[in-house]
């Protein structure tokens, strides 16, 4: 992660990068609709509901294994293949997103270790813990230049350490800056890019920006599509000014898709449609 310059909160100093805060404003306007919604005041739980559904299926999406909606809420068994094991893990990860809010901001590495478990499903050496020296990593569709287990360890530290130290940056930025930093490091063995969009879910919901977990980011990410997720994704890793910011306004993109898709939702149940 790299900041435009020295300061005590680095993540706020993003959240002044140009077109930033217009991101946010733009984010904020979106979730406040669906919020504002009248189905939102009787049927709330609902709506999280297939948020969550949604949710899980468009970051498997992104991981390579992009089910239809109604094949992902068909199925009870996801040990068949690969893809079923993907999709699996995005549900089991969506689900345990809720169960581990009030841990991410004392111990945001032991949640993303609780993540790693829960995604891979194992017994392994490699599982619950960052990778070691020498160990690879499953995550095919991210392509850059894989960090070592040295500077994994060093930055999920300083990632760590913003986190716990909080920041006045808006929730978009930090949840940003979480997602690309998962995603950049790779620090497991595998599941990198299912937890990287689980932990841009807690940021969101536990920051109060989406309380109710019903703007899924990842609907969004993966109706961008995933050769604009990696371009963004190019952009985070360089750096630079301009690829940050470009990276923020890709993720607040997305949840404004989340949360179209969810005002798509309310607006069905209105109608008696859904």
């Amino acid at each position: 992660m790299s900041t435009t310059g020295a300061t005590a909160d680095p993540l706020a100093a993003l959240g002044t990068l140009p077109g930033v805060p217009e991101s946010v404003e733009s984010v904020r306007k979106a979730v406040d609709r669906v919020y504002g919604h009248r189905i939102m005041r009787r049927r709330s739980n609902e709506i999280t509901s297939e948020a969550a559904l949604r949710g899980a299926r468009g970051s498997a999406a992104l991981s390579g294994a992009d089910w239809a909606l109604e094949e992902v809420r068909r199925r009870s068994d996801f040990s068949g293949d690969d893809e079923a094991r993907v999709v699996g893990a995005a549900l089991r990860l969506t689900a345990e997103a809720g169960q581990l809010l009030s841990i991410w901001r004392q111990s945001p590495l032991r949640v993303l270790a609780r993540l790693h478990l829960v995604a891979a499903a194992t017994q392994g050496d490699e599982v619950g813990r960052p990778r070691q020296e020498g160990e690879s990593v499953d995550e095919p569709l991210v392509e850059l230049a894989l960090p070592n287990a040295a500077e994994v360890s060093g930055r999920l530290e300083g990632l760590a350490e913003l986190i716990i130290a909080g920041s006045s940056a808006p929730a978009l930025v930090t949840a940003a800056v979480v997602h690309g930093e998962l995603l950049a490091l790779r620090p497991f063995a595998s599941h990198n890019g299912l937890i990287a969009r689980t932990a841009e879910r807690i940021v969101l919901v536990g920051s109060g920006l989406d309380p109710k977990s019903i703007c899924p980011a990842e609907v969004g990410h993966a109706e961008l599509g995933r050769a604009a997720y990696l371009a963004a994704l190019d952009g985070y890793v360089s750096g630079t000014p301009e690829g940050m910011a470009a990276w923020i306004a890709h993720c607040g993109r997305a949840v404004e898709l989340g949360a179209r898709e969810s005002t798509a939702v309310c607006e069905a149940l209105q109608r008696g449609a859904a």
